[in-house]
């Protein structure tokens, strides 16, 4: 399988590569132009935040006095599979720090054409967690807090990703399930499709690269979140 993976986030620079990589208005899945079906080329992509992606974030995901650099951030593009098997181009922005982790799990749940509803930046919903989580959105950097709380959430520094949420919800406390309509994906004894659990593909590879699961919290679960802390 043809695909390409580029990054030294680490140093700071991007890896030049040898093609374009397409925006974020680029079309994610084969079209038919004249008859002819251009050939797919999965792409695992890092770079600095662009200027349009950073006019995308600004006063959403990336609010005035955000306690972080943009220069602290990458820009991700990850091939993945939808739930119908159709492949896509997806959008993220994480920390630095896991940009390389990111990569590698992304191409490895792609070549394994593991299903994922939707990978789009949280700008898209206007920086609401909740609406992003309703249209079941993979997403990573967002600067906000945990909810129900005061306290920032590991998302504000780009250090945590959700994967599937509608499917995979937060549990607080006092129970309350968040997104809204997720309560029938609660009782993680039933067999579903999309489901989080430790011998799932998504939990092994985020787990092998050194983040922790959220379904293994003690006082709230929160299934869709991996975390990677410094």
């Amino acid at each position: 399988m043809s695909s390409i993976l580029l990054c030294s986030c680490r140093s700071g620079h991007r890896t030049p590569a040898t093609e374009s990589f397409p925006g974020p208005d680029a079309a994610p899945v084969e079209e038919s132009v004249e008859g002819i079906v251009p050939e797919f080329r999965p792409g695992f992509l890092c770079d600095t935040i662009p200027p349009a992606v950073e006019a995308r974030m600004r006063g959403n995901s990336y609010p005035e006095g955000a306690k972080i650099g943009l220069d602290e951030l990458r820009y991700l593009r990850v091939a993945y599979y939808d739930f119908d098997g159709i492949r896509h181009m997806g959008e993220l922005v994480c920390n630095v720090a896991i940009a390389q982790d990111l990569l590698e799990i992304f191409r490895a749940l792609y070549e394994a054409e593991y299903p994922i509803c939707s990978i789009r930046l949280v700008d898209d919903f206007g920086g609401s967690d909740d609406e992003s989580m309703l249209a079941d959105n993979s997403s990573c950097f967002n600067y906000r807090v945990v909810a129900g709380t005061t306290r920032l959430s590991n998302h504000a520094r780009g250090l945590a990703i959700d994967i599937n949420p509608f499917e995979n919800p937060y549990i607080t406390q006092s129970g309350k399930v968040l997104p809204e309509g997720a309560e029938p994906y609660v009782d993680r004894s039933k067999d579903f499709p999309h489901k989080i659990d430790k011998e799932d593909l998504c939990y092994r590879l985020f787990i092998e690269h050194g983040f922790t699961w959220g379904g293994s919290w003690q006082t709230v679960k929160d299934y869709q979140h991996f975390e990677k802390v410094f």
